[in-house]
């Protein structure tokens, strides 16, 4: 099916539905794969019958088990496990780059000048990390600066980047490049701050507010630190000139200083809306020293964490937009005793040589476009979709929209430090950027997000079901006592359930009633319920 092996298929079906079944069960559990593999066996009792292990029962009842599935009223989605079992089933057996595999997709070889240098001091365990941490610093040498995805949707330099690594992993190895980017930056900050200083050591000075000198004009300060508070970031902002502000953060939970309650999902929206182009952000207040801005929030970071607090932080809002808008890195755990990475020497070569692709950014203006860019994103779009539609994965679909976007506004950061210059091995190493960081995402939260997902369904679908439909056609009293169990229902004797349907014409006993053995008891849907079942 689709490339995939049925031996491969039906294995994880079992799986996936608690292991192969004891003999008390068998014929319940043949039923319940015969109607899950109905949805790839083309609906036909022979077929399913070809590829489905009989589990020891005898052949004429397992085939009328299977044709008993099959006779069922056909949903016409395919049920959830189904899907779920193929898209473990191709995430094992892709030989391309998945975001469900164990590892996580290689460097390429060959990589864009500028990521070349960022990591070439880097030690090799490190270096996908780095080449993912550090375009949040480069984005936020953009001004002024826009670009057109190919949804016809502008867009600036809004990255930012969370990594999600063991404790002692050495998350620390993405500072001193960054550090490196930013320090232009820095140096105007310097400047910047003095002229603050300055002022406000006047206010200080000053009595009657009538005496004080306005804020000066021209206090662009991009780098905050993490520790700042709500009112002094909306200040930050609205001094900034249109400038993207700049943090980085050693702690998740640092992120809530932003927040004008601490805490609380206004953290989120503040995340969400840093990366959507034209937003409005602020705060009101009526004291004559509060600050009463309203802003464009342009504001890229770096966050470093554990992933069990990073996974507790997002906990909440799985699906409510800020991780799709983060991209994602981590760092592999090392065997024990492995023998310490080491680092390169960064000096005033790795300075230099990084100062043009600096002073590429920090020249351009407008809208910039790159149709190698674009057409890459078209690309990686449809190989995106086609991948969900393989794995059936809904959770991966959702998080792949905004990834293929934070995959073209890396691209064209690389275009624009590299003097918009496209090369080929730019290609490479955005669908790489692509590939790993939805790796991350599926790897870190893909799971909770499914189950959260699962639970919510199952809450939307808690009306009555038509417990005989759940059962084979003929069925033992074990049978309907554990599906029974797995619908939940601990109220009403089993006993009444079965003498009610036999009341009401809808089973009978086949063969002789055998009180020393009741669970082995059969029991036949009669050929009246059948009918009009099949017709409802």
């Amino acid at each position: 099916y689709e490339g995939i092996p049925y031996s491969f298929i039906i294995e994880t079906l079992e799986e996936q539905m608690g292991g192969r079944p004891d003999i008390g069960s068998r014929n319940n559990f043949i039923f319940s794969m015969a109607c899950h593999l109905r949805y790839i066996c083309d609906d036909t009792p022979e077929w399913i019958a070809q590829v489905l292990p009989t589990y020891g029962e005898e052949r004429d009842k397992f085939v009328a088990t299977v044709r008993s599935a099959c006779n069922r009223i056909q949903t016409k989605q395919m049920p959830r496990i189904m899907k779920r079992t193929l898209s473990v089933c191709k995430s094992q057996g892709d030989r391309q780059v998945s975001a469900l595999e164990n590892t996580p997709p290689e460097l390429p070889a060959k990589l864009p000048p500028l990521i070349e240098l960022l990591v070439s001091r880097t030690p090799k365990i490190y270096r996908p990390a780095v080449a993912s941490a550090v375009f949040p610093a480069l984005g936020a040498h953009l001004w002024q600066t826009t670009f057109r995805y190919i949804d016809n949707c502008l867009h600036e330099a809004t990255l930012s980047t969370l990594l999600l690594a063991p404790t002692g992993s050495g998350k620390s190895c993405v500072n001193v490049p960054i550090d490196y980017i930013m320090a232009d930056i820095r140096e105007r900050d310097r400047l910047s701050m003095e002229k603050e200083r300055k002022w406000k050591q006047d206010m200080q000075t000053k009595g009657a507010n009538k005496d004080k000198k306005k804020r000066p004009e021209g206090i662009v300060i991009q780098e905050i630190d993490s520790d700042i508070t709500s009112a002094a970031f909306i200040q930050r902002i609205a001094d900034a000139e249109g400038k993207f502000l700049y943090a980085r953060m050693n702690e998740i939970q640092q992120l809530n200083n932003l927040s004008s309650r601490g805490y609380g999902n206004n953290v989120f929206d503040l995340l969400c809306i840093a990366f959507d182009y034209g937003n409005v952000y602020g705060q009101t207040r009526v004291g004559t020293g509060s600050v009463s801005e309203r802003v464009c929030v342009r504001f890229n970071y770096n966050v470093s964490t554990t992933i069990r607090k990073g996974q507790q932080f997002f906990s909440r809002v799985l699906t409510d937009g800020p991780l799709s808008r983060i991209s994602m890195c981590t760092i592999p755990e090392r065997e024990i005793g492995a023998e310490m990475p080491v680092y390169g020497t960064y000096g005033d070569d790795f300075a230099e040589a990084l100062k043009p692709y600096i002073e590429h950014l920090t020249a351009a203006r407008g809208l910039v476009e790159c149709e190698e860019a674009s057409a890459l994103a078209r690309v990686l779009m449809q190989e995106n979709a086609d991948f969900a539609r393989l794995s059936q994965s809904r959770v991966y679909e959702n998080f792949s929209f905004r990834a293929n976007v934070i995959a073209f506004l890396k691209a064209m950061v690389l275009y624009v430090a590299h003097g918009e210059v496209w090369m080929p091995e730019m290609e490479d190493f955005i669908r790489w950027s692509l590939r790993y960081d939805m790796w991350c995402k599926m790897r870190f939260f893909g799971n909770a997000i499914e189950q959260m997902e699962n639970e919510t369904e199952q809450k939307q679908h808690k009306g009555p079901k038509n417990l005989l439909d759940l059962l084979p056609d003929t069925f033992t009293r074990e049978e309907a006592s554990q599906m029974r169990q797995r619908q939940g229902i601990r109220r009403g004797s089993l006993q009444v359930m079965l003498d009610n349907w036999r009341h009401r014409g809808y089973i009978e006993v086949q063969g002789e009633e055998r009180p020393d053995d009741m669970n082995r008891q059969l029991f036949t849907k009669t050929q009246t319920y059948l009918d009009t079942h099949r017709q409802a």
